[in-house]
């Protein structure tokens, strides 16, 4: 089985590229995020051409997940309970014998700004709905966009960069609640020591000089570490293919027995 994530940053303007890529490398299950699209909106169709199902949680112009799987899933949960002021952030499928979650987390814009306390409080809410929801020893999936840098193999940058927006010491706490909880971070589980990105700045040349953070994550409880088999980041896909203007994240991807 394979399974991945991807912040596509706008499915309409980014639709020829996500059916290339899922023509190419053939996710059995994938969680996207930032839509940046209502439901109504949503290509279903040309999706289930391309052998996809979906369970679509969107927005118009902004935010917005969804979860494609070859099996047609069921939808358990749109949208994170007592956060929906903060948007189409979570959508969660049970498909495959997986309880599946794609979650696009809040940026916090900077930590002055008045998000960057509610970004931590949606993190709060995130952790206590999974555990009310769910069993570390069940096969579960959280995967997206965090908009946090765990450590400092994760990061360009840590010496100028740590105590800024994805870099803190409180949103990093946020996120090892979750790796408490059961979650663990498949692609460290094979990689403890690599440093590599999910994502690059457009501006400033940020790819090609490698000047990038590492926000995107496939987690994953025990039964599904046991079955993991290998995790990359799919790099080629942060580049521009055929003419087709790439997203700002690179997709990851998981194989699992």
């Amino acid at each position: 089985m394979r399974i991945a994530t991807w912040n596509v940053n706008g499915l309409r303007a980014r639709l020829e590229l996500v059916l290339k890529w899922l023509a190419e490398r053939r996710p059995d299950i994938v969680g996207f995020q930032e839509l940046k699209m209502t439901g109504d909106k949503f290509p279903a169709a040309e999706l289930a051409v391309a052998g996809y199902h979906a369970v679509v949680h969107g927005q118009k112009a902004w935010n917005g997940v969804a979860i494609l799987s070859r099996e047609e899933a069921t939808a358990v949960q749109l949208g994170l309970p007592g956060q929906e002021e903060f948007g189409s952030r979570l959508v969660t499928a049970d498909v495959a014998g997986i309880r599946f979650t794609s979650v696009y987390c809040p940026n916090g814009k900077s930590v002055e700004h008045e998000d960057y306390g509610r970004k931590l409080a949606w993190f709060e809410a995130l952790r206590a709905h999974l555990a009310a929801a769910g069993r570390p020893e069940s096969p579960a999936v959280l995967c997206g966009d965090f908009n946090i840098v765990p450590s400092a193999l994760d990061t360009h940058d840590e010496e100028h960069l740590k105590g800024t927006i994805f870099h803190t010491d409180e949103e990093r706490a946020r996120l090892r609640s979750l790796v408490d909880w059961g979650f663990r971070d498949l692609f460290r589980e094979k990689h403890p020591e690599v440093v590599a990105y999910s994502w690059w700045d457009y501006r400033a040349g940020g790819f090609p000089r490698n000047h990038g953070l590492r926000l995107d994550f496939l987690l994953g409880t025990g039964p599904l570490v046991s079955r993991l088999r290998s995790v990359e980041i799919d790099r080629d896909y942060r580049k521009k293919i055929e003419g087709l203007t790439p997203s700002d994240h690179a997709p990851v991807i998981a194989d699992l027995d």
